[in-house]
């Protein structure tokens, strides 16, 4: 018999790992559950990538738009009064893709013999990530899957909003500062040396700010290709350390330290956390289940780390806001006080999908405000740059009678 290897979530709410030999995935998946557990995944051990693991697997990639879309339309059926098995077969007909169609397919078979709806889900963790299927099994379990699909959409869709709305602050910077380049690089290689090559047929001695210009052109017209392979080489290695965790969590720990950037970002992570802790306490899954899970779904490794020691608070049985108030980067004193107020009501689910509204909106205006400060900083440093090198050419010209003498 093949072993599997599985991640679970006990009923204290821990994430386990393990490994077990089973005739057949399914078989684990049961031995887990009538152990107390919740699989959110299982993997056969000798299978090494989702083609050979899973049929369809290696068809295309369904996007993050036909899931959203998935589950919308699913969540609308089911409140119909269409059955499950039903429900996806009409989806996988009407998918938009070959690999949507196919997936969507794979999941209605296992349906029909007899998996659960989480447990199908869990075979696809490209499209389904374990938080999606943490909150399927609650609604499973729960009898309120159609309200746990709608949940999981109105979350997804607030999220690609959410994350639309800082790309979109970032683009204008980004074109002001690539635009600079563009033109400091356009002097520097063609415009300098026409200027250089007159000044050399008059002779006599330059001025120091010219000389310096005209030595960094001098150099990068000679030593283009060098600098152009050690950017390539400074652009792969920052590449290599952000994909390995102490990389990741240097850089990270930087960015939090910039004035306005690392509130911005906190800010950021915060919204994520509380509309995920939200969703899935208002989807009936344990508190300390959902907090890990939000933990995990900040983005942000700097800040998961320090919200490590609020999971643990309230695994050893602290209240919410006693654990939060220990992690002040992320938690604002007032963020804490309304969760406590809102533990004492009962209201902890609605207030935490109200406080991410909240603060998606101040986020809204810090990404406003640090945009409307960066293009006027962004055009200065450029005025700067052109300047000196517009007045390092003219000097010369001042000094012409002198020159030509």
């Amino acid at each position: 018999m093949p072993d599997y290897r599985y991640n679970a979530i006990d009923q204290s709410g821990r994430e386990i790992a393990g490994s077990i030999n089973m005739a057949t995935r399914e078989s684990v998946i049961d031995k887990l559950i009538a152990d107390g557990l919740a699989p959110s995944f299982v993997e056969e051990e000798k299978d090494k990538g989702y083609a050979h693991r899973m049929p369809f697997a290696g068809k295309g990639h369904v996007s993050k738009v036909e899931v959203e879309a998935f589950t919308l339309e699913l969540a609308n059926l089911l409140s119909a009064g269409v059955p499950l098995s039903r429900s996806l077969g009409i989806l996988s007909r009407e998918a938009s893709t070959p690999a949507a169609r196919a997936q969507w397919s794979a999941i209605k078979d296992s349906v029909a013999d007899g998996m659960s709806l989480a447990d199908s889900f869990s075979k696809w963790p490209r499209s389904f990530p374990p938080v999606y299927v943490a909150m399927v099994r609650a609604g499973e379990t729960g009898g309120f899957l159609d309200l746990v699909l709608n949940q999981i959409a109105n979350f997804q869709s607030r999220e690609k909003k959410l994350i639309g709305k800082v790309r979109a602050a970032t683009v204008y910077p980004i074109i002001l500062a690539i635009l600079g380049i563009l033109i400091m690089i356009f002097l520097m290689t063609f415009f300098i040396p026409r200027f250089s090559s007159i000044f050399k047929e008059f002779g006599g001695e330059l001025p120091a700010l010219t000389l310096f210009i005209v030595g960094v052109s001098n150099f990068i017209s000679r030593y283009w290709m060098i600098l152009l392979i050690f950017f390539a080489v400074v652009v792969v290695g920052f590449r290599r350390a952000m994909a390995k965790e102490e990389g990741r969590r240097a850089m990270e720990g930087l960015f939090l330290k910039i004035p306005m950037v690392g509130t911005i970002l906190a800010r950021f992570a915060l919204v994520r956390f509380c509309r995920m802790l939200g969703t899935l306490a208002g989807a009936s899954v344990p508190l300390v289940a959902s907090l890990r899970v939000a933990n995990e779904a900040i983005g942000n490794q700097t800040l998961s780390d320090a919200l490590e020691e609020t999971v643990r608070k309230v695994q050893n049985g602290s209240s919410l806001s006693a654990g939060m108030a220990g992690c002040p980067q992320l938690f604002p004193s007032s963020v804490v006080e309304m969760v406590s107020v809102a533990e004492a009501t009962g209201r902890l689910d609605s207030e935490l999908v109200r406080l991410s509204g909240a603060y998606e909106e101040e986020l809204d205006r810090r990404l406003s405000m640090l945009v409307a400060q960066a293009e006027p900083a962004l055009l200065f440093i450029m005025a700067i740059l052109v300047g000196t090198v517009i007045l390092g050419m003219l000097l010369p010209i001042f000094n012409l009678q002198e020159l030509i003498r």
